[in-house]
C-alpha cells in the first residue's frame, strides 16, 4: 500500500519550498522529493535579492510586492535574517536619470524617492564619482540564498513537510507520482522542475519555448564599509522590464550600446549587495542556450569587477574569494508560467531568473488553481 499526501511536490528549490508552504498553510499533508540531498541549483546561487522595483509592470510585480511580504512573515520563524533592505539605483548617465524620472512617476513609483547628486551621496557616500543622482526604493529585501533555502527546508520540515531526499520522480500521473523509492498517492501534485527541462512533461515545457541561462557571479573581499541596501546602476536600467518598456529606456539603451557594448553583449546588468560578513556578491552575466557550457569566462568577470567599480568606490586591491556559475530556465515572453498538464497537477515554472522574488505568489496561485480558489492576488 503506497503512502498518500494531499499533496506532492516535486523540486525542493524556492518554487518548489513556495508550493509546499502553501500546502501548509492550508492544513494538506504535504511531502516534497528532491534528487539531491540539498538545494543546489539556481535557488542558492543567486544574491538572494527579493527585487519588487523594476519588475515587469502587471503580473510579475504582484507577485513580487506578495512575495516580499511572505518572505516577511517567514523569514523570522524560519531564522533567516534579512541582511538588508531597501534598494539604491545609482545613475551616472543623465538618460539614467531620466529612465527614473519616468518611472517614479508609474504607480510601481509609489513610496519610491528620486535623489539629486548630494542626496545620493548622503545615502549612499561609496558610490563611484561621477553620479547624477538615483532613486531610493524600501521595497526590497535580501536573503543569504546559501543558509536560506536550508533554513527553509528545516523550517517546512518542522512544520509537517515530509521530505523525501536523494528521489528521483520518474513519473507523474493523477494521483500518483512514481519514484526511485516506489510509487505515491497523491491528491494534488506541483512539479517544480527548476532547469530538468527534459524528465517530466518536456512536450509541455518544449511549448514554451524555454532555453537555459548561464549566469556568472562573484564574491569579493569586505571593502571596509557598510553599503545600506542592495545597489543598482544604469545597465540594469536597461534590462529590468519596469524600467526598460519605458519610452525614456530607448536614449539610455542606445548610449550604453555606444559606450558599453561587451557589457550588454553578455547581458551583464551590475547588482551588489553585501553578506553579513561584509563580503559584496557581484553580478550577472547571462547566456543563453538548449545546453550552455559549464565554463566561467575570465573576460566577462573582468567585464562585472569593471562595472562593479564604475557602480561603487571599491578598493584598488579587492580580492575575488568565490566565482560561480548559475543556471535557470529562461523564455523569450514570459517572466513565469503555471501550467496544468492534466487534472490535479500544476507544472509552474520561474522562467526569468526572479524565483525569490516572485515564487512564493506563484505557489499560492498554483495551490489556488489546483484547489479551485479564488486568485490569491486579486483579495
Amino acid at each position: 500500500m503506497c503512502d498518500h499526501f494531499d499533496l506532492v511536490v516535486v523540486g525542493g528549490g524556492i518554487v518548489g519550498l513556495a508550493h509546499a508552504l502553501a500546502g501548509v498553510r492550508r492544513g494538506l499533508s504535504v511531502a516534497l522529493f528532491d534528487r539531491d540531498e540539498r538545494a543546489s541549483n539556481a535557488s542558492i546561487r543567486n544574491f538572494g535579492f527579493v527585487t519588487v522595483t523594476g519588475q515587469r509592470a502587471g503580473r510579475t510585480w504582484e507577485r513580487a510586492r506578495y512575495s516580499r511580504d511572505v518572505w516577511d512573515r517567514v523569514a523570522g520563524p524560519a531564522g533567516i535574517p534579512v541582511v538588508h533592505s531597501d534598494l539604491l539605483v545609482v545613475a551616472h548617465r543623465p538618460e539614467a536619470m531620466a529612465v527614473l524620472s519616468a518611472f517614479a512617476d508609474t504607480d510601481m513609483g509609489a513610496d519610491c524617492r528620486l535623489l539629486d547628486r548630494t542626496g545620493l551621496y548622503d545615502r549612499l557616500p561609496m558610490a563611484a564619482t561621477g553620479a547624477t543622482g538615483g532613486l531610493y526604493s524600501p521595497h526590497e529585501r535580501r536573503v543569504e540564498p546559501r543558509t536560506a533555502i536550508p533554513a527553509l527546508w528545516s523550517w517546512l520540515e518542522m512544520q509537517g513537510v515530509r521530505f523525501f531526499r536523494r528521489v528521483a520522480v520518474r513519473g507523474v500521473e493523477p494521483g500518483f507520482v512514481d519514484t526511485t523509492v516506489g510509487r505515491f498517492r497523491a491528491g494534488h501534485i506541483a512539479i517544480c522542475p527548476g532547469p530538468d527541462l527534459a524528465t517530466l512533461f518536456p512536450d509541455r515545457l518544449a511549448a514554451h519555448r524555454l532555453s537555459l541561462c548561464k549566469l556568472q557571479m562573484l564574491r569579493v573581499a569586505a571593502p571596509g564599509w557598510r553599503l545600506p541596501a542592495a545597489v543598482m546602476g544604469d545597465l540594469s536600467l536597461a534590462r529590468y522590464d519596469g524600467y526598460a518598456a519605458l519610452p525614456a529606456a530607448a536614449p539610455l539603451r542606445q548610449r550604453l550600446q555606444a559606450e558599453v557594448t561587451d557589457a550588454l553583449e553578455n547581458g551583464i546588468h551590475l547588482i551588489i549587495v553585501q553578506s553579513a560578513d561584509g563580503s559584496l556578491v557581484i553580478g550577472d552575466s547571462h547566456h543563453y542556450g538548449p545546453t550552455p557550457d559549464p565554463f566561467a569566462s575570465q573576460q566577462v568577470d573582468d567585464i562585472i569587477l569593471r562595472e562593479a567599480r564604475a557602480l561603487l568606490d571599491l578598493p584598488p586591491d579587492l580580492a575575488v574569494q568565490e566565482r560561480w556559475n548559475g543556471y535557470y530556465p529562461s523564455s523569450p515572453d514570459q517572466t513565469a508560467f503555471i501550467d496544468h498538464p492534466a487534472d490535479g497537477i500544476a507544472l509552474t515554472m520561474v522562467s526569468s531568473g526572479t524565483g525569490m522574488s516572485t515564487a512564493f505568489a506563484l505557489g499560492e496561485e498554483a495551490l489556488a488553481q489546483l484547489l479551485g480558489e479564488p486568485d490569491p492576488l486579486a483579495i
